[in-house]
């Protein structure tokens, strides 16, 4: 079997379900003004931070989202999101802020001062949808132990 090397990013795709089609293209379009790619009347694609979201209609995928303690707060254990320079984070954080975002986890910082240094934040989209956003104050941390 070959080996793939992970010392480059290469963009990822996800599938994701959705509630409704219209609602979750101006929300990601909105919130973060990322592009559309291509689409059908049951699925949209779109360029998220350089790689492939695909958000497939199936209302009923949201019943009983499982949820795992962490730092004492209530996490959902299915989500994504990228990892943001530090600067990027805090200004996407304050732009989250002033569009009024209901936040499940309010930005914070985990690890103050330790390995791991990470600036993190949880909200959802219109269908439920778990994102969570975080930065390292130490890129060459993101792996570290």
């Amino acid at each position: 079997m070959t080996k793939l090397s992970p010392s480059h990013l290469a963009p990822f795709h996800l599938a994701l379900p959705m509630k409704d089609k219209e609602e979750t293209r101006q929300f990601y379009q909105d919130m973060f003004g990322l592009k559309s790619g291509r689409e059908a009347e049951k699925w949209i694609d779109f360029n998220f931070f350089g790689h492939q979201v695909s958000f497939h209609l199936k209302p009923e995928a949201f019943e009983g989202q499982p949820t795992n303690a962490v730092d004492g707060k209530t996490v959902p254990v299915r989500h994504f999101g990228v990892i943001l320079d530090w600067d990027k984070w805090q200004t996407l954080a304050a732009h989250l802020k002033a569009k009024n975002t209901d936040f499940i986890i309010e930005p914070y910082i985990r690890f103050k001062d330790a390995t791991g240094e990470q600036a993190t934040m949880f909200f959802l989209d219109p269908s439920g949808n778990a994102l969570e956003f975080k930065s390292f104050k130490d890129m060459d941390q993101i792996f570290a132990t």
